[in-house]
């Protein structure tokens, strides 16, 4: 070692025991673990196989905003900070740019991306932190369907180029990415599994059912409660499938079915028992968008912490006018369940209290 070192490094055959010591000190972690060091690599080369598998496809990289005026393109509860300079309140990003990729749909750019950090001040377990990468993208004239043959694509190539298979266990479930994915549908799989009609029931009977299921659930909305009954669903699913369906509560920027207008062209890829991409048909109506962003401003006052904040402006340039789109996003979780790790091993530095 060609510097001074004032302190020995860790024994050699058992290096770092204690989980928090590892992740304090990740550099010695790395340095005394040849698989550590791989699995970042690895890591590494995930989102380079997803980044060149969207060039190749005619898809423009581009930055957009991580400090926004209002959060939007997701529910969740952001960080807050402030502009000394504008005097102004500002949030992190809780997504990669949906809300301005959009507006570059409206620009005349058809294929975008972004590979990014979200901030949501929410739980950590396994599956969740509050920093995290996401990957997102959009694509003009193509709708859902675009978007999950789309998908089902670059997953199989990332878990081929990435790991050499497409077979997987995780979580204590199986799984295997090769192939046609099977399709379920939100509706029916809650109703199969819970005996709710997610769209003929009401909040009473929803919280009966979840405290007979022994769920934790924020009771503050119609919508809180949908998603954690569905939660309880999809823990049980080992996947590959595409979730579709979803009811129009759950879905504020999701376009409506023609068949059916409380349900929405959404898609979610869940496997492990979780959802691990989500995208949809974007709503394109601003009269549509403007009303449902309505609901979510109502959602907000009777304390929902992850309703949507309303983007006016937004609405303002899909007035002007946005083409169909097919927009969809995937996090760093991906990488977790094929490694087989907890999301924060997969980090190289969590966040870590002070000690």
């Amino acid at each position: 070692m060609l510097s001074k070192s004032l302190r020995p490094l860790p024994e050699k055959w058992h290096g770092l025991q204690d989980v928090e010591e590892r992740f304090r000190k990740r550099y010695l972690d790395i340095l005394m673990s040849p698989e550590i060091k791989d699995l970042f690599e690895k890591k590494v080369k995930f989102w380079d196989t997803a980044r060149n598998f969207m060039k190749e496809r005619g898809f423009l990289e581009v930055e957009t905003p991580s400090l926004e005026v209002t959060t939007g393109g997701a529910e969740a509860t952001p960080f807050k900070t402030y502009n000394e300079d504008f005097k102004l309140p500002l949030y992190l990003r809780i997504s990669i740019g949906e809300l301005w990729q959009k507006r570059l749909m409206a620009a005349g750019f058809n294929k975008t991306f972004e590979i990014g950090r979200a901030y949501r001040n929410e739980g950590t377990d396994a599956n969740h932190l509050q920093e995290f990468t996401n990957l997102e993208f959009y694509w003009a004239y193509a709708n859902y369907e675009d978007g999950m043959n789309l998908i089902e694509e670059l997953y199989q190539k990332i878990a081929q180029d990435v790991f050499g298979k497409t077979d997987f266990e995780t979580r204590g479930h199986k799984f295997d990415l090769s192939g046609k994915w099977k399709r379920i549908d939100y509706r029916d799989t809650v109703k199969k599994e819970t005996g709710i009609d997610v769209l003929d029931t009401t909040e009473k009977e929803i919280r009966k059912k979840l405290d007979e299921l022994k769920m934790v659930y924020d009771d503050t909305t119609m919508e809180r409660l949908v998603d954690t009954l569905w939660k309880y669903c999809r823990r049980k699913i080992s996947g590959p499938v595409f979730l579709t369906g979803h009811p129009k509560l759950v879905s504020p920027l999701s376009k409506s079915m023609e068949k059916n207008s409380n349900l929405t062209e959404r898609f979610q890829v869940i496997i492990a028992g979780a959802e691990v991409g989500n995208g949809f048909s974007e709503l394109n109506d601003p009269i549509d968008q403007a009303e449902r962003f309505e609901i979510q401003k109502e959602l907000l006052k009777r304390g929902d912490k992850e309703a949507m904040m309303p983007d006016m402006e937004f609405v303002e340039m899909l007035e002007h006018g946005m083409p169909p789109t097919c927009g969809f996003g995937f996090p760093e979780l991906l990488f977790a369940f094929l490694a087989d790790k907890p999301i924060r091993e997969t980090q190289l530095f969590p966040l870590m209290k002070p000690k």
